[in-house]
């Protein structure tokens, strides 16, 4: 066990997406069991990051995953049944499942099948890549079962725990910490130009019109200051998927607009696009708590309204909340340090000091889980073929998994590497799924409602 050796600890990522596999991976190194080197110098030992890409239509590509800099010692394309087979055969300490809620569930399921009758296994954690406005019950019902259910915040460890509590579940892997990519330099002043930056989301908002609406309010201002830089970072480039499908991209929208030349696209690091931001805003990003994390002036949009839909309600009391002729006038908001401080977001508020020490519950659990006598339990999902009998089923069917865990007849084989031309044909389908998608779906949506 990781205790009681000088090896480095291993971990394992799998991931569904772009945005999942940062936070999968920026996770893993920050709860990864704390080991001393064999020379007993005290230095640490850097974990092993062996990287799984989950096979689907948010599968990201090269430019995504260099865009996200997390570096893993391996990195690999699979399938549900695949990485179960690896599972099988290959020792880690941990494992982090960084996918979307119906993923989690029919890899938990996959797992407690293959582990049963062992007592060492990893530890497995699961959480959230950022903020949890929509589908908290379903989603956190969907993770229960991993050893960790990470929190990103109070406020969220203590609606977790009231959900799991309330239909009779375990909560005790509920485990508060903070967003791993927080960080940078705390925001001291202007920069020469003054830069505005509008966060982009794939699906929020999810229509042409609402999407021109904002576009076109981004492009007034720079119009209105010409003196300032005025970005529109984007996730994602035409072609390539996020979390979730985007049918409307805004580099399409620009394109029948005629932006000033102090207006442009901004791709990259967030973190990176930050350290020159002057104003960040957005509709309901987690861009804006990386941004209040710095102290940079932030600005959630009611131009809207303030709607679940949108996901802005999470900041009601933020004090962040403001329109664009607010912006246009000048006006900048002052957020409320009590509910920054609530959020996980720490940076010169009246908890400056704990986000660094934010991962150390997490870190402890997982080092008492693995020292622990007899082993670890298995895996108890709250979900199971006699509480959800017509619920689970299809959820493990999406994966290539039976309803007791175990891989559908057909389904993809781990030990048969794919030659060249499925790779082909596999990149060639999925260019032509995002095509379908963001091209041709709008196009017949538009003539169904003629």
């Amino acid at each position: 066990m990781p205790a009681s050796t000088a090896n480095p600890p291993r971990i394992a990522v799998l991931a569904d997406s772009d945005t999942r596999w940062k936070w999968g991976a920026l996770t893993a190194t920050r709860i990864a069991p704390s080991m001393e080197a064999g020379s007993g110098n005290g230095a640490h030992v850097a974990p092993v990051l062996d990287g799984f890409l989950l096979r689907g239509r948010a599968t990201p590509t090269p430019r995504q995953l260099a865009e996200v800099g997390v570096h893993a010692d391996s990195l690999s394309e699979v399938t549900a049944p695949e990485f179960l087979r690896v599972m099988q055969r290959t020792p880690y300490d941990v494992l982090v499942l960084a996918l979307v809620g119906g993923g989690v569930q029919a890899v938990l399921h996959g797992l407690k099948r293959i582990w049963e009758g062992r007592t060492e296994r990893p530890v497995v954690v699961t959480g959230y890549v950022g903020v949890v406005y929509e589908k908290l019950a379903d989603g956190l019902l969907l993770r229960h079962g991993a050893d960790l259910v990470l929190a990103n915040s109070r406020q969220d460890a203590e609606r977790f725990r009231a959900v799991y509590e309330g239909v009779g579940a375990d909560a005790t892997s509920v485990t508060e910490v903070a967003l791993p990519f927080l960080g940078g330099a705390p925001y001291t002043g202007g920069h020469d130009p003054r830069t505005v930056v509008f966060a982009a989301q794939p699906s929020v908002p999810d229509n042409r019109r609402d999407r021109t609406y904002l576009l076109d309010r981004l492009v007034r201002h720079a119009r209105l200051h010409p003196e300032r830089e005025v970005l529109l970072k984007l996730r994602s480039k035409p072609g390539e998927h996020t979390t979730h499908i985007e049918e409307l991209p805004y580099q399409k929208l620009v394109q029948k607009l005629d932006p000033p030349p102090n207006f442009r696209l901004a791709y990259g690091n967030m973190g990176e696009v930050l350290d020159r931001t002057d104003l960040m805003v957005t509709v309901s990003s987690t861009a804006a708590l990386e941004s209040l994390h710095r102290r940079i002036p932030t600005v959630v949009l009611t131009d809207l309204g303030v709607r679940e839909a949108l996901g802005n309600h999470h900041f009601v009391g933020s004090g962040c909340l403001a329109s664009w002729d607010q912006l246009d006038a000048g006006h900048r908001p002052a957020p409320d340090e009590e509910w920054v401080a609530r959020q996980g977001v720490a940076a010169g508020g009246p908890e400056a000091g704990s986000y660094a020490t934010a991962f150390d519950a997490a870190r402890q659990r997982i080092v008492r889980l693995l020292g622990s006598p007899g082993g670890l339990p298995p895996l108890t999902p709250y979900y199971t073929p006699a509480t959800a009998p017509g619920y689970l089923p299809g959820i493990l069917a999406r994966h290539h998994l039976g309803p007791d865990g175990s891989p559908l007849p057909g389904a993809p084989a781990a030990d048969r590497e794919p030659g060249p031309v499925r790779q082909i044909v596999r990149r060639a389908a999925r260019g032509a799924y995002r095509h379908g998608v963001q091209r041709v779906a709008p196009v017949i949506r538009r003539m169904g409602e003629l």
